[in-house]
């Protein structure tokens, strides 16, 4: 299954099932077969994918530190959702909500 975000603003962004179920549950949506996220929800939802990059990048350090190894041939979440974010900046500035369906 694939999560398709859709917006006037901005041009279609599709993620695997698991990348955009957990992009949604840290903006604290109900993962589902679609939904909507308004502009007034936005900057609260950069604001947590933010803060969960933040501590993705820490716990993934960490880990290399510890397993003193590169994990270079893995996806951070900063990857995942870059897109994301720039979707719900310039949608936020055009003043457009987001949608998703499956």
């Amino acid at each position: 299954m694939l999560y398709k975000f859709k917006s006037k603003a901005d041009g279609d962004l599709i993620m695997l099932e698991a990348n955009g179920r957990k992009v949604l549950e840290i903006i604290g949506k109900t993962p589902g077969p679609q939904g909507i996220i308004l502009v007034a929800q936005m900057a609260p939802a950069i604001a947590a994918l933010q803060a969960a990059i933040v501590q993705d990048d820490a716990a993934r350090k960490a880990a290399t530190v510890e397993a003193k190894v590169h994990e270079m041939d893995t996806v951070s979440l900063h990857q995942r959702a870059k897109p994301f974010i720039d979707m719900l900046h310039r949608c936020e500035k055009e003043n457009a909500d987001v949608t998703w369906g499956t």
